[in-house]
C-alpha cells in the first residue's frame, strides 16, 4: 500500500481508499478516494503543503489532489498551530473564513469558537449555518432581521460586504415589519404586516412609532382569530408609559381595519 493510504469497506462490501497524514502529533484525515493512487496523491500534496511556506492562493493553484477546505485547514495548522476542520485562517485580531478561493469572509476573533463548529453554507445568495436543526442566517447574529435590505436597513461602513466584523456593520432598522422610506428627502417609516398578502399599516415620522404600529397590528390580528406566530418588536429607548401612549394613539390604515372587521 502506498504511503499515507489505507483501505476501508462500504456497507455493500465495496473497497475504497482513505488517506491521512500525521503532523505535530495530530492525525489528520484527508478524505476518501476511489483509487489508491488518488489517495496517495492527496497525502503527497498535504505533505508538500505542510513543508512549504506557500500561501493559500499559491497552494490552491498548484494543488488539485485535496479539497480546498482541507487545504485551508492544513495551512492554518502549519502557520498558526491550531487545527480547525472548517476553512478558517487565523490573522492578527480577526480570522478569515473561505467560502471558496474567490470569497473570503472576515470575522472578529470573538466568533472563532462559533464558526469553528458551524459551517457556512450559501443558498440563493444568502449565507447561513445549520444551528440545532434550523437554518440561521449569519446576519441574524448581528440583530439583522431576515427581511432586511443592505444599504436600507443596515450598512457595511467600509463598503466591503465580506467584512463581517462587528465594527463594520451598522444597523439602521432593527424592527420587524418596518421599512425606511424617503419622503421629500426625509426618512419616514412604513409599517406593514403580512396576512394573505401585505397590508400597509401606515407611514410614520419615527421608527419607534412604526414598530409599535406593527405590534398593535399583530395584537389585533391575534384577537381576530388569526393564528400565526408573528415576531414582535421590543423598543428599548422609551419608557413603558411612552410605549402605552403611542400604542393607544397610533392609527392603523383603514384598509387593514376593514379587513379585520370582515373576518
Amino acid at each position: 500500500m502506498l504511503q499515507g493510504v489505507y483501505t476501508a469497506t462500504k456497507k455493500d462490501g465495496t473497497i475504497y481508499y482513505r488517506s491521512n497524514i500525521t503532523y505535530r502529533n495530530k492525525h489528520i484525515s484527508l478524505g476518501s478516494f476511489e483509487t489508491e493512487f488518488d489517495a496517495h496523491q492527496a497525502y503527497t500534496a498535504a505533505a508538500a503543503i505542510l513543508k512549504s511556506h506557500d500561501s493559500i492562493e499559491n497552494s490552491y493553484y498548484h494543488t488539485y489532489a485535496i479539497a480546498f477546505d482541507k487545504l485551508v485547514s492544513l495551512i492554518n495548522f502549519r502557520d498558526n498551530g491550531m487545527y480547525i476542520p472548517n476553512p478558517i485562517y487565523l490573522r492578527k485580531n480577526y480570522f478569515s473564513y473561505y467560502l471558496d478561493i474567490s470569497h473570503e469572509l472576515k470575522f472578529d476573533i470573538d466568533d472563532l469558537f462559533y464558526y469553528s463548529g458551524h459551517r457556512i453554507l450559501k443558498r440563493q445568495g444568502h449565507l447561513y449555518v445549520n444551528d440545532y436543526g434550523m437554518q440561521v442566517t449569519i446576519l441574524s447574529r448581528y440583530g439583522i432581521q431576515p427581511h432586511a435590505v443592505c444599504d436600507r436597513d443596515y450598512v457595511f461602513k467600509n463598503g466591503d460586504p465580506t467584512d463581517m466584523r462587528y465594527s463594520n456593520i451598522e444597523i439602521l432598522n432593527p424592527y420587524h415589519g418596518v421599512t425606511v422610506v424617503k419622503t421629500a428627502g426625509l426618512d419616514k417609516y412604513k409599517a406593514r404586516i403580512h396576512i394573505n398578502g401585505n397590508y400597509i399599516l401606515g407611514t410614520y415620522n419615527t421608527i419607534e412609532k412604526a414598530a409599535i404600529a406593527y405590534n398593535k397590528a399583530v395584537d389585533l390580528a391575534h384577537s381576530h382569530g388569526i393564528d400565526k406566530n408573528y415576531p414582535e418588536n421590543y423598543i428599548e429607548n422609551i419608557t413603558g408609559k411612552e410605549y402605552a401612549d403611542i400604542y393607544t394613539s397610533v392609527v392603523l390604515s383603514e384598509k387593514y381595519m376593514s379587513y379585520l372587521a370582515g373576518l
